[in-house]
């Protein structure tokens, strides 16, 4: 069952909020859509699941448009959060449950289950206007996964969660996909995209800059990372030929450079200047990438 997006577009008026999006992604993967605020993420999002019409190009799951024949088989978590505040969570799942056909004795099975895997059971007769917004954000995952959905879109999951929740929801995604779900999530934070997904697409102003498996991105963006720790100065690293970037830290200096023979190369200007701590070439990451393809400063 491939999604498939076909010369997607979106206008609204003059404005482009997605324009000729063309990807495949594939069955049982986790997916990362990445880009600033107003790249065109949730509006991509919404068309996939129908809430949207689309300007031009087609969106298909297994050969097919998404529509209410499909939703029993689809999880949506929305950034904007869409709890009803007066409601117990209870009612709130077993309403939005039965919605997609689920049978009230399931529910309350699968709902007790989540509830003691975010370590929250004693929420389930509390309101939803009585809970944290971390914990709000749980009951909001828990309705958009309760139905065992086989695919499944997530839109900035993690915003607003402290560390510990965050790790909490990322094994629970991690479980789902385990489990043989397609995940599709945006985020504007690095890190999550890169721990998480095989494959991920960059939008910027509502176009793909980037897009393909994680692997071939990093290996296709050619430069490399060199972290170097010393007891001795390495400024004069700034102007080396094939240094691209240079960087004061704490421990040391971190450089971007042009290819492997360059680490090489200061290994051999810099082994009998003193005592090394710490020389480490390492893969560009994400952000690196993103800041090349998109310019200016970016968090």
């Amino acid at each position: 069952m491939v999604l498939k997006l076909e010369h997607v577009t979106k206008r609204f008026g003059n404005f482009a909020a997605v324009d000729d999006l063309s990807l495949v992604i594939p069955e049982k993967e986790m997916f990362g859509f990445l880009g600033a605020n107003g790249a065109g993420k949730t509006t991509t999002f919404r068309m996939i699941l129908g809430l949207l019409d689309t300007s031009g190009g087609r969106i298909t799951w297994d050969g097919k448009p998404i529509d209410y024949s499909t939703s029993r088989l689809v999880g949506y978590l929305p950034e904007e959060r869409g709890l009803y505040p007066k409601l117990r969570v209870r009612d709130q799942i077993v309403y939005l449950a039965r919605l997609r056909g689920m049978k009230k004795s399931e529910v309350l099975i699968e709902l007790k289950s989540w509830l003691e895997r975010f370590k929250i059971p004693e929420y389930e007769n509390k309101k939803v206007e009585e809970l944290s917004k971390g914990n709000q954000q749980k009951i909001q995952f828990i309705a958009a996964v309760v139905h065992k959905p086989k695919l499944l879109i997530l839109d900035e999951p993690f915003s607003g969660l402290d560390p510990v929740n965050v790790e909490m929801l990322k094994d629970a995604v991690l479980s789902l996909r385990e489990n043989g779900a397609t995940i599709v999530f945006s985020s504007h934070r690095m890190e999550h995209v890169e721990e998480m997904c095989e494959h991920l697409c960059i939008l910027h102003k509502g176009s793909p800059v980037v897009h393909g498996s994680l692997k071939e991105i990093k290996r296709s963006f050619g430069k490399k990372n060199l972290v170097i720790h010393a007891d001795f100065p390495l400024d004069f690293l700034k102007d080396y030929p094939g240094v691209v970037k240079y960087k004061a830290t704490m421990e040391g200096i971190l450089l971007q450079i042009e290819g492997e023979s360059i680490a090489e190369n200061i290994l051999k200007e810099i082994v009998n200047q003193g005592f090394i701590r710490k020389f480490a070439l390492e893969e560009p990451t994400l952000n690196d990438i993103f800041i090349e393809k998109i310019g200016g400063s970016y968090e």
